[in-house]
């Protein structure tokens, strides 16, 4: 394999790479493409990572507003990461690291730095060959130690940021053997006024990628249904592919059952025999089948839970619906989630209506003070009315916040975040976040384990000592209160030295605050413990009102 002396990467990092780009718009599910594709992999019994590209130039996506960009998502390293590292994560089933997500602003800032450095040795530092350099340096080093790296790249081809990556790509294809390379290309197939799946949108896409250097060798069709015959064999014919290299990835009830969709379709096979794997593959008769008894697994029972946020954007609580339908899966019960906008919850009664029609409620997290008084008003109400409540990290403070306003007294009592002059800052800054000048990475990140006290709910809901969990935040419970809040009957069940991990109630069905994010922990074969004691909580009030829920 020729590579370039001063690249700084080992060439025997990594052994199949499949590149998965975009075209005609952005959302079209590459992402869930990908990871179904890791997924049916994985099953045939190969190790599988992934790599996201994200062309933009933040150096990761801890300061991005989740309602234009999805959650931010967090990986056990403290990485602040985009969300499709959470569909990586769940669909494969392997924890990754930040440096499973290459960012322009990583990238950059490193050869940067390498040039400031003096690194370059006088050398004219370019997009070609230094930044394309980094870039491959980088996705085979996530590669290291496993079979196939499946790298996604964000966008979709056309966009400027895309292009030292598109450009990168085409030289990584040059450096490899043609078996190790897949490139794969979804793209949007629509309809016509006449119900007529359109496959001009794909020939203008394919067209774009050819044009700087890329032949797809899979392309994959978003469309309502699947695709026609006469459609594949269309698009065969002027993107220059096989038609049996054109695959249909149609409308599911669930993204969890995409990748039955593309197995059935014969994606895995196909993709294995490009990359002379198939003989290596588990026969067929062995491969893991767990993933399709999961996820068809029969519903015997059905809840409404109410998420009680402020962006009005399924992605923005993506991990939160995913955990809900794992604790679904778990206990086989149809979780339907109703949205509660807490900012409209004093002028819209729908929302009030949702929330007094569901049967548990989530408050997630967040920052800023706007939708807080709603989210209050919702955990006073999920207290006082005996609903299964969960609160997670901001939720977990506001239900501090709540309880120290209307049981414990003290008025005025909030967060100092959002009132820094309140009369009671019952939950203030972390210490460690005083003197820090830089937004980006500071945070109190990644996994952290917490102590659980034995003889509590939350010790029954983990069933173990300690819990590790990935944490977000730069506030906590304030020290100075916390003796006032536990004698007026607050209980404070996990902690991490002495910072407040986990509250709960004694005197109701199911009371839980986290401080940390157990969402991002949780999968379809390991659903997370506080999910699942919610829903159980509720199963458990459907069928004996009169007693009080056992986890």
């Amino acid at each position: 394999m020729p590579t370039e002396p001063d690249t700084g990467y080992d060439p025997e990092l990594g052994r199949k790479f499949i590149f998965v780009t975009g075209g005609v718009m952005s959302g079209l599910g590459k992402g869930i493409t990908a990871a179904s594709t890791g997924r049916l992999l994985a099953n045939a019994g190969f190790d599988v990572t992934a790599v996201k590209i994200d062309p933009y130039l933040n150096v990761d996506a801890g300061t991005m507003n989740p309602y234009q960009h999805g959650e931010v998502y967090v990986l056990k390293d403290g990485g602040e990461v985009d969300l499709d590292l959470g569909n990586y994560e769940r669909f494969l089933g392997v924890d990754m690291t930040s440096d499973h997500n290459v960012t322009t602003g990583k990238t950059y800032k490193h050869v940067i730095e390498k040039e400031r450095a003096g690194d370059y040795l006088g050398k004219t530092v370019q997009i070609i060959p230094h930044i394309t350099d980094d870039i491959k340096r980088r996705i085979r080093e996530a590669a290291e130690g496993t079979d196939v790296c499946i790298v996604e790249v964000g966008g979709t081809v056309g966009d400027i940021e895309g292009m030292p990556y598109l450009e990168a790509l085409r030289q990584f294809a040059h450096e490899e053997d043609d078996d190790d390379i897949l490139f794969t290309h979804v793209t949007l197939v629509p309809y016509s006024k006449n119900g007529e799946q359109k496959t001009k949108p794909t020939q203008h896409s394919v067209k774009e990628l050819r044009s700087i250097g890329l032949q797809p060798d899979v392309l994959v069709g978003r469309s309502e249904d699947e695709l026609e015959p006469e459609t594949k064999e269309k698009i065969a014919l002027f993107c220059d592919v096989p038609t049996e290299a054109v695959f249909s990835n149609s409308d599911v009830e669930d993204i969890y059952h995409v990748p039955l969709m593309v197995e059935d379709e014969g994606l895995d096979q196909y993709v294995m025999e490009q990359l002379n794997l198939d003989e290596e593959a588990l026969p067929e008769a062995e491969r893991g089948n767990e993933w399709r008894e999961l996820v068809t697994r029969d519903r015997e029972g059905e809840i409404d839970v109410a998420l009680v946020g402020k962006y009005g954007l399924e992605d923005a609580y993506m991990s939160i619906h995913e955990s809900l339908k794992h604790a679904g899966i778990e206990t086989q019960t149809e979780v339907d989630v109703l949205w509660v906008d807490s900012e409209e919850m004093h002028e819209s009664g729908t929302h009030r209506d949702r929330l007094e029609a569901a049967d548990a409620v989530v408050v997630p997290g967040g920052f800023g003070s706007r939708g807080t008084a709603g989210k209050i008003e919702a955990i006073r109400y999920a207290r006082e009315n005996d609903v299964p409540f969960l609160g997670l990290c901001l939720g977990f403070q506001m239900a501090t916040v709540e309880y120290a306003r209307n049981v414990v007294g003290l008025d005025g009592a909030h967060s100092a975040e959002i009132d820094p002059d309140t009369p009671h800052p019952v939950i203030d800054l972390l210490p460690e976040q005083y003197d820090l000048e830089n937004l980006g990475g500071t945070m109190r990140l990644g996994a952290h384990t917490t102590d659980i006290e034995s003889g509590t709910l939350a010790h029954d809901v983990y069933d173990a000592d300690s819990c590790t969990e990935r944490h977000r935040h730069r506030y906590e419970v304030n020290p100075e209160y916390i003796d006032r809040l536990e004698e007026g009957g607050l209980t404070f069940s996990g902690k991490a030295g002495n910072r407040m991990e986990i509250l709960e109630l004694d005197d109701h069905p199911y009371f839980l605050g986290t401080q940390f994010h157990p969402e991002f922990r949780s999968r379809p074969d390991r659903a997370s413990p506080p999910f699942v004691g919610l829903v159980r909580s509720v199963l458990d009030l459907q069928r004996h009102p009169e007693n009080e829920v056992e986890i």
